[in-house]
Order: C-alpha cells, then sequence, then structure tokens
C-alpha cells in the first residue's frame, strides 16, 4: 500500500458527455470526494487554456470535462463553481473572454451555471519552506477557493517534457508575469524545481486530467492530437504525473518536475508503487516526443567544452517567414527579450535565446518550428 494519494483511471474513449460525467463521477469517488467535502464550497477549477485554440485541436483542456467537473461538484453541494485560467499573453477581462469563446469555456457555463472567472488582479502567497522561490503573485481567484481543481489537458512539452498537473499551475501566475521566471531560471532543471515550488504554494486539491485525446510531438501548442482515451486523476499531482510519464513513456529522469518530487519525498519513487485504481493504465510506446528531448553527452566531453556543446545540442526555434504573420505574440512572450519584427516579420537573435520555447508555444499561427542538428534528426 503507498503511503501516497491514489491515481484513478478510467477508459472513456470519447467526449461524449453522458460518458464523460459517468467517468467523472467515478473519478470523484475514487477520491472520496462527496458532499461531505463539497456541500457550500467555492470550487475553482484551473483548466488548461493557454491560446485560443478550438477543442478539437487538442491543447486546452477539452469543455466536455470541464463541463462534467462542474456537474460533480454541483451534485456534491459546491455553491459556486469557477473556471479559470491565465493564458499566455495579458491576463485582461478581453483577452479573457476570447479564450473562454474559443476554447468551449463559455458554453460549459452556459450549460451548468459555471462562472468563468474575470478577476484579473492578483495577491502574493508566501511559502518559506520552498526551495528556489519563497513568495508567488497568484491570479486572486486562487486566494477565494475552498477547493482547487487541477483540470489537465495531457500534452508532451518542448521545455519540461511533460505538460501535466504540475505544469497546469503555471498558470496560476498572471499573464506576462511568466516569461519573467523563464528569464531566472532558464535551465529546465532548475525551472522544473521552481514549478514544484509553484505547487506546493497552490496546493491544488484534486487534478483530473482529460488524457481522452492528448497531443504529442512539439507541445504543448505545436503537436498534434493523439487518441488515448483515458481520464486520470489523483490527490497528489505528483503521483499523477510519475503515473502520466508512464502512460507516455517518458522516463522520470527526463521531467524534472517529477524527479525533483521524488528528491523532496513527495511522491512514489517508480511506477510499480503507485496505487492506480479503476481501469488499467494503458501504456503508449509510441508517444511523439518534442524535438527539444534532450540529446546528452555531458558524461563523455570534457567540461570545459560542455557549454559550447550544449549550445550546439539544445534545439532551438525557427520561424518560418513565408507562414510568419508579424502578430508580435512571439516578441511579447520572450522574456530573453531577443525576438524583434522587421518588416511584418519576426527575427530571433540567436546568441541570446535560452530556448524556453515560450515562443514557439505561444505563436497563433504555428509559425515557429522547433529545430534540432541534422544529425540527430532520425
Amino acid at each position: 500500500m503507498s503511503k501516497f494519494p491514489a491515481v484513478g483511471v478510467t477508459h472513456t474513449p470519447d467526449y461524449t458527455i453522458e460518458r464523460v460525467c459517468s467517468d467523472v463521477r467515478r473519478h470523484f469517488a475514487f477520491h472520496n470526494i462527496d458532499k461531505q467535502v463539497l456541500n457550500g464550497k467555492r470550487v475553482l477549477i484551473k483548466a488548461n487554456l493557454v491560446m485560443k485554440r478550438t477543442p478539437e485541436e487538442a491543447t486546452t483542456t477539452h469543455p466536455a470535462v470541464i463541463e462534467a467537473i462542474v456537474r460533480c461538484a454541483q451534485e456534491c453541494g459546491a455553491k459556486e463553481v469557477v473556471i479559470a485560467d491565465s493564458p499566455g499573453g495579458p491576463f485582461t477581462v478581453g483577452a479573457l473572454r476570447g479564450i473562454y469563446a474559443s476554447c468551449g469555456m463559455q458554453q460549459a457555463a452556459e450549460h451548468t451555471g459555471a462562472v468563468l472567472n474575470e478577476d484579473v488582479t492578483s495577491f502574493e502567497r508566501e511559502r518559506q519552506e520552498n526551495e528556489l522561490v519563497h513568495r508567488f503573485t497568484l491570479i486572486h481567484t486562487i486566494k477565494e477557493a475552498d477547493f482547487i481543481i487541477d483540470a489537465v489537458k495531457l500534452k508532451t512539452h518542448g521545455m519540461t517534457m511533460l505538460s501535466g498537473a504540475v505544469k497546469n499551475l503555471f498558470g496560476t501566475i498572471p499573464g506576462l508575469m511568466k516569461p519573467e521566471f523563464h528569464w531566472r531560471f532558464p535551465k529546465k532543471d532548475v525551472f522544473s524545481n521552481m514549478l514544484v515550488d509553484l505547487c506546493e504554494t497552490v496546493r491544488p486539491d484534486l487534478v483530473i486530467t482529460d488524457a481522452i485525446v492528448c497531443m504529442e510531438g512539439d507541445g504543448p501548442s505545436g503537436g498534434v492530437p493523439k487518441q488515448v482515451g483515458m481520464i486520470l486523476s489523483s490527490r497528489s499531482p505528483y503521483e499523477h504525473d510519475l503515473a502520466a510519464c508512464a502512460l507516455m513513456g517518458l522516463s522520470t529522469d527526463e521531467v524534472f518536475t517529477v524527479s525533483h518530487a521524488i528528491r523532496r519525498g513527495l511522491c512514489s519513487e517508480t511506477i510499480d508503487k503507485v496505487s492506480l485504481v479503476g481501469d488499467p493504465l494503458i501504456r503508449c510506446a509510441d508517444f511523439l516526443m518534442p524535438k527539444s528531448k534532450s540529446i546528452s553527452f555531458s558524461d563523455k566531453i570534457p567540461k570545459v567544452f560542455l557549454p559550447v556543446v550544449d549550445k550546439l545540442l539544445t534545439s532551438k526555434p525557427v520561424i518560418r517567414k513565408k507562414d510568419c504573420v508579424g502578430c508580435g505574440k512571439c516578441a511579447e512572450s520572450c522574456p530573453a527579450k531577443t525576438i524583434r519584427i522587421v518588416d511584418r516579420k519576426a527575427n530571433i537573435d540567436y546568441s541570446a535565446c535560452i530556448r524556453c520555447y515560450c515562443c514557439h508555444e505561444m505563436c497563433p499561427v504555428r509559425a515557429i518550428d522547433i529545430k534540432r542538428m541534422k544529425l540527430f534528426d532520425w
């Protein structure tokens, strides 16, 4: 018996609302979420709404999953259910409304009576036990919540490899404050440890993950949909992400949010120690990884050459000029300020690029590719 919370699994083949609601009820039951837990509570659903995308593009949490979570929370007596996120770009009411409409959240709210968050203020929360960041600025709706549900869209991620329960909480940081963290913590390892600090500060009460149609390849916004047919859940974001690694065929050494959680004693060390309930966990051996996935020869190269070799081997964002519309979203999101718009086309100064791939993530027309050396592009 694991000392950590269980991970729930259901085989959910599609987004038919009746089936999704039925399976989300099972997930609530897996973790004893009932009227004793939620009656009279204000429930916050922190969805993944990174940018304006349709549900079919598999970039954001599907509205059927959000609607099902809302209905289950209401059945358990929640007095109010709020849907929220701080997407990439400016954190404004206008930006939120556009994203809610395109991602299907407006429709989910209309069907259920849930509230779409339009509070764009923030507050600070301290946690002195954290390792890197002891005070975070968070979106204000977090402060008002009695119960937080981390509603994840399972995807690959160019920087963190896995966009799971821990990474989804980066959306609790307001708008354009996010690039500051990429600038402060440009290394994947350290950035991921910061995300664990953030997760420990926000402390979601429940994770429910849309893994019905995931995103593979150059996620979290430039990849392609992959049919998997599952919903995952847990009271622990770390146990959840460990199970997600197994699902996607990722080693915990490749996903630093998980390896740091293991090091800190926040989750099981291996998937065989995770308590799984419900249906069997499907493992997808053919999950396509981002081109930014690390190629490491660090144990074979003299340390004096490592910075140069690392720069050469690390994948870089490349603008497809014919598709670039010059909107400036990439420059707006770039923490290192290395992108300039010249003659309505984006240009990257690679000498200062920190390879965070924020530009790739935020490009609304998918005009930015992640490229690695041809030698390793098999």
